[in-house]
């Protein structure tokens, strides 16, 4: 249910365990090598500074003829004010509309006739663009990214037009979603302070206000050599992308980052619920706990442990086919939910949450499948769990994270989102080191540990009949993603 993430970055392996369930079976999650060989070194992730300090990821790959360029902003829904939510996603759009010497329109065409595609995407904690091209293209996306980067500009009138495609976007993923609808609703009263709590599309009245003014002045504040990192990924030489980096990144002026003030949510005192009424067909139940993030891979805190075995009941919970909640809440005699699943944040730039959600099956309540999920949580923080369930997870998890390394976007990807919160480029291989210490009473821990009422908000969809005469709506025109 993260949906304010949108990348398909180590955050999301859970929701791949299933699609590794068979090749994972025979893996060995003990025996992964210590250190890396001469040959793997060569082939490590760098990290570079250039001359005004700007950030350089490069991550070789070898194996095909191509190469992925991502220019990564640490600027996202977090840093709108109050009055222009929205307004990160919207400048992302923009980013499009030309430069001086680039037509509005024009970077699209310029890359798919080299070859490559692009496309762009904006969440809570940061905004990123990309190009996926041949790797004898990379010069000239890199110059193209970099002119945009810092020659953005655009009239009022274009600006105005983009804004009705964001407005026709939001309506069709979020106010004719129920479900989405819901989670937006959900993200509201769970956060009173945290800018989580507005929705990274932008509420309605905001994106009517919203200038282009506005827009120009949150690119002028976060749009910084020294708020972003450029990520290269593929069949490309770290000393020659650095070379290129340089010449096209590396003169680029600077000012100082502005510092976010805290956000410090206050204590939650009790229980939250919500209903939302919408047109659906089904009920549905969505909860969400507050529980730690994960901050420091290299010497982890109890909080940390915490936040990876939070992750590691959500796939005991809901991992696989032999998962706890399909066999006792879904394939059973006493079947209580259609569907029942759970996911954890484990880290961000903000405070997490841990996911549970659900159908109920013909017959049952809202309720009964509430009772029934806080049932399952409840039989680990008494029960625990078996060492054959701890070390299937172990042993898919790694699983997953191997097979992710096949796509050089996934492995471009990953390095940006990590860079963009603030975690070491090794995170995913020392999460791997901790993942193997984790034990049976961790995960019995944390399941007694973060479940009351007091960490809880509760979001219930009451489905209402649908119009008949309704019609789906039409993408708009100029919809990157």
């Amino acid at each position: 249910m993260r949906k304010r993430v949108l990348c398909a970055c180590f955050l999301a392996w859970s929701a791949n365990i299933q699609v590794y369930a068979e090749q994972a079976t025979t893996m060995n999650p003990q025996a992964a090598p210590a250190t890396l060989d001469a040959s793997q070194a060569a082939l490590a992730e760098r990290l570079f500074t250039l001359k005004n300090g700007m950030q350089l990821i490069v991550k070789p790959d070898h194996r095909a003829p191509t190469a992925v360029h991502m220019l990564w902003l640490r600027v996202g829904a977090m840093e709108e004010v109050s009055g222009t939510t929205g307004v990160a996603h919207v400048l992302e759009h923009m980013m499009f509309k030309g430069t001086p010497t680039v037509k509005t329109g024009e970077f699209s065409r310029q890359v798919a006739g080299l070859g490559g595609q692009d496309n762009a995407f904006t969440t809570d904690d940061y905004t990123a663009y990309y190009q996926q091209i041949p790797k004898d293209k990379l010069e000239e996306v890199m110059k193209l990214q970099a002119d945009s980067f810092v020659n953005n500009q655009w009239p009022d009138e274009e600006f105005k037009r983009e804004l009705e495609v964001v407005k026709e976007e939001r309506r069709m993923r979020t106010d004719d979603q129920p479900r989405s609808l819901l989670y937006e609703q959900l993200m509201a009263i769970t956060y009173n302070v945290h800018p989580y709590r507005n929705p990274v599309i932008g509420w309605m009245n905001d994106l009517d206000n919203l200038t282009a003014d506005d827009a120009r002045s949150f690119y002028k504040q976060w749009y910084n050599p020294l708020n972003a990192a450029v990520v290269i990924a593929g069949d490309v030489k770290p000393e020659e992308a650095l070379a290129l980096a340089e010449k096209y990144y590396g003169n680029l002026a600077t000012h100082p980052v502005k510092a976010l003030k805290p956000a410090l949510e206050p204590q939650q005192l009790g229980v939250k619920r919500i209903e939302v009424k919408a047109p659906a067909d089904q009920a549905y139940l969505l909860m969400a706990f507050k529980v730690p993030q994960l901050r420091n891979v290299e010497q982890p805190t109890d909080s940390d442990w915490d936040a990876l075995a939070l992750t590691v009941l959500s796939a005991i919970l809901d991992g696989n086919d032999g998962s706890r909640f399909e066999r006792t809440l879904i394939n059973n005699e006493q079947r209580i939910a259609d569907s029942a699943s759970t996911s954890n944040g484990m880290y961000g730039r903000g405070p997490q949450l841990f996911f549970v959600e659900g159908v109920p099956a013909n017959g049952k309540t809202i309720a009964d499948l509430e009772t029934a999920l806080r049932g399952q949580i409840k039989r680990v923080a008494e029960e625990g769990v078996t060492e054959a369930e701890l070390n299937r997870v172990k042993t898919q998890w790694i699983a997953s994270e191997i097979y992710q390394r096949d796509s050089v976007f996934s492995q471009a990807n990953t390095l940006g989102a990590l860079w963009a919160i603030g975690l070491p480029l090794d995170t995913q291989d020392k999460l791997i080191e901790m993942l193997r210490k984790i034990t049976a009473e961790q995960v019995k821990e944390v399941a007694k540990k973060y479940f009351g009422d007091d960490q809880l908000t509760v979001a219930v969809l009451n489905p209402q009949p649908r119009d008949p005469n309704a019609k789906p709506r039409t993408p708009p025109a100029g919809l990157r993603h």
